[in-house]
Order: C-alpha cells, then sequence, then structure tokens
C-alpha cells in the first residue's frame, strides 16, 4: 500500500528536502505550495505530485483536502510545515498588524491543515503528524539566562511557536487513543531564506529529525517536542 504524505510549504528550503527524504523512504509525498510556479517546479524537478495549498485560505486547504481525497482517497503523513517571520524587535516594539500576520500562517494555517486533513489522516493505519516548530517557541530553553536563547526577544515569532507547541500536544491529547502520532520537532538553525541563509545547519541535516518523526514506527512517542540532539523543554 502507498504511504502518501503531504508537506506544506515545500517549495523551497527545508520543506523540498523534507519531501526529498521522505520520497527517498518510498512515500509518496505531495508539494504543498501557495505559489504555483515554485511548487510545480520543485515538484518536478523531485518527480513528486504537488498541490496547490495556502494555509491562510481556508477554501484553497480544503480544495487540497478534496483534490487528496480524490487521488489517494487517505493520508497517512502531515507535515506543517510552513511559516514565515520576519526581523521583528523586542515586544515593546512589536505590532498586532504583525502578530496577526505572522499567526494567520504559523498558528491558524496549521489548525486549518490539520483540521481539513484529519478525516483522511484518520483512514492511515498509522497517521503521523509533525509540526514544525522551534527551540524559540521553548519557554524553558528561553528563561534560561545560560542558554544562547536568553538575548533573542521577539515576542511575535517566538510566541507564534509557542502557540505551535501548545496545538501540538491538544491535538495529541484528542488523538491519544488513535494510531495518529502529533510532535513537533526544531530543525535548528538551518540556512533559509526565512533567516537570510544565516543559518549554521544545510536544510538536509534540519530536515533529518523531521522525517524521522514523519516515519515513527508504533513503538513512538506522541506529544512530544524534539530536535536532532534530544527532547526540548516544553
Amino acid at each position: 500500500m502507498v504511504t502518501v504524505a503531504l508537506v506544506t510549504g515545500a517549495n523551497k528550503g527545508i520543506g523540498t528536502e523534507i519531501a526529498r527524504q521522505l520520497a527517498d523512504a518510498g512515500v509518496t509525498a505531495i508539494i504543498g505550495a501557495r505559489d504555483e510556479e515554485r511548487g510545480r517546479a520543485a515538484a518536478e524537478r523531485l518527480g513528486l505530485p504537488y498541490v496547490r495549498l495556502d494555509v491562510t485560505d481556508a477554501a484553497c486547504v480544503r480544495a487540497a483536502a478534496q483534490w487528496i481525497e480524490q487521488e489517494y482517497g487517505k493520508l497517512d503523513i502531515l507535515v506543517n510545515n510552513a511559516g514565515i517571520t520576519f526581523d521583528d524587535g523586542p515586544p515593546s516594539q512589536a505590532t498586532t498588524a504583525q502578530a496577526r500576520q505572522v499567526y494567520e500562517t504559523n498558528v491558524f494555517g496549521v489548525i486549518e491543515v490539520t483540521n481539513a486533513m484529519l478525516p483522511l489522516l484518520r483512514r492511515s493505519p498509522a497517521g503521523r503528524i509533525v509540526n514544525v516548530s522551534s527551540e524559540r517557541g521553548s519557554i524553558g530553553r528561553t528563561l534560561d539566562q545560560a542558554h544562547p536563547l536568553w538575548p533573542m526577544l521577539n515576542l511575535v515569532y517566538c510566541s507564534s511557536k509557542a502557540a505551535l507547541n501548545m496545538i501540538t500536544v491538544s491535538y495529541a491529547k484528542e488523538l491519544w487513543d488513535t494510531p495518529i502520532k502529533v510532535n513537533a520537532v526544531d530543525p535548528g538553525w538551518v540556512k533559509t531564506d526565512i533567516n537570510h541563509n544565516e543559518g549554521i545547519k544545510p536544510p538536509e541535516e534540519g530536515a533529518a529529525p523531521i522525517v524521522a518523526m514523519a516515519l515513527l514506527d508504533a513503538d513512538g512517542p506522541t506529544a512530544a517536542f524534539v530536535q536532532h540532539e534530544g527532547p526540548l523543554p516544553w
């Protein structure tokens, strides 16, 4: 039986690499992307299917779910990778307009996509949901004065990832007695457009722990927050 995955924001960076690694593992990884030209180009380059998916557009999300149902009848893996940020300063300089823009993708978009895809994931014998989070959403790490994150005061992005972590736990609890596992993964400081390619890890390395959680066996965890080096504090 074919294993089917959907990766959001998969037209570049970590998203493309997640799809590539899943495909290398024998998974039919659907490239989900808002930009149709870039999405189709990435799909063609990898030899994978493409579906237009703007996570901030409810009608677009529903259409993507309907297409997956028609094409495959189910979904085994959902990777909520799409995310945005900007160079916001300290909390006192944040604006609600900026927060709404980031939350539309990083928070509300995840809920929209997950709810639309859940009926298809419930048809899988072993559904997996992986939310691409960030160590910067860890309250424990953020409050550790000896950790490199201590000087960072980026309210909007960090709080959006903290919210994503609670979203992860909430879905995991609802699905606790089902075969579906829901986890959050920090890919690390990866060289991508989101940080102007200032990261230290290549996308291949950042994608690896995400793919590992997407391919968990039945004994794997649910409601976990991890990075390549191991578990992270919430």
